[in-house]
């Protein structure tokens, strides 16, 4: 077995569960390998000589059979970028509130490897959206997918823009809004929904755009295809709107056509049997339980 492990949380608390995950990964005689900056921290108070690193650049591959990622659902967004394209599966150690990524209790993280190594999962491939590599955007520094979204918004400005939207090369509306936001099934359950979006099951083959605070009222989320090609152009009182995908945020100027596909690789999750998208979904929402108590 070959693990990689990684967490932007560096309190001892979640330390704690970081060093069971390692000592039950030992005794199934692991390949482990920790995300390089965490390997450091590490290394000042436990003993990590044994461990080989790895960056966002090298370190990595496809022989690697579990990259586990400590943390919420923005520590697993984080997590693609190391990922990419290798098919390297992730699960995520839920270290705070419960998320729709991240979904496995820290205090069970040695079922992590238990029920790995039983085969009591499932591979699940999640889509990601991408801009296209043209589009010149050098803040991306190369990274142009996301896992959740990929969002148009102002800047600088408290003056709404306008969205301009071609659906496959036919003009769609123009949305005079906050921002847009083009969501995969698996980020319906993030920004998307906070702004009135579906929820969509992570398998669907679809994309959802989601209009932020629009000021005609008569728009509303749209569910496509996602082998729909998407293009935008946003202009307003500024000269220039932000782009974010996921947690990466660019400066665009305005005017600037910007592509929009699903991209050609998906992010492979492990969905353990206890802890299934169903299961987080109930327990996430509150659904099934009687409101009036």
């Amino acid at each position: 077995m070959k693990v990689a492990v990684y967490s932007q949380m560096y309190q001892e608390d979640t330390l704690q569960y970081v060093m069971e995950l390692l000592d039950e990964l030992e005794k199934e005689h692991a390949v482990i390998a920790i995300e390089k900056e965490f390997h450091d921290f590490l290394s000042e108070t436990h003993s990590s000589a044994n461990y080989s690193t790895f960056t966002d650049a090298k370190g990595l591959d496809s022989s690697f059979d579990m990259f586990v990622s400590f943390g919420g659902d923005g520590t697993i967004l984080r997590a693609t970028t190391f990922v990419k394209d290798s098919g390297i599966p992730i699960v995520g150690v839920n270290t705070g509130r419960l998320g729709f990524l991240s979904t496995f209790s820290k205090e069970e993280v040695r079922k992590v490897v238990q029920e790995f190594k039983k085969g009591s999962y499932t591979i699940v491939e999640r889509s990601l959206v991408e801009v296209d590599k043209g589009a010149d955007i050098p803040e991306l520094n190369g990274l142009h997918f996301a896992l959740n979204e990929i969002t148009v918004s102002r800047k600088d400005t408290t003056s709404m823009i306008t969205v301009e939207t071609y659906l496959n090369n036919e003009y769609l509306t123009s949305y005079w809004a906050d921002g847009l936001i083009i969501s995969t099934p698996t980020g319906s359950t993030g920004y998307s929904l906070s702004c009135g979006g579906p929820v969509i099951e992570p398998t669907a083959k679809s994309l959802v755009l989601t209009p932020i605070a629009p000021h005609n009222l008569n728009a509303r989320p749209l569910v496509i295809s996602d082998d729909t090609e998407i293009r935008l152009k946003v202009s307003g009182r500024e000269d220039n709107h932000l782009i974010s995908l996921d947690s990466r945020i660019a400066s665009v100027e305005n005017g600037k056509e910007i592509r929009i596909k699903k991209a050609d690789f998906v992010i492979k999750m492990i969905e353990y049997a206890s802890e299934s998208f169903l299961k987080t979904l109930r327990n996430k929402l509150l659904w099934g339980e009687d409101s009036r108590n």
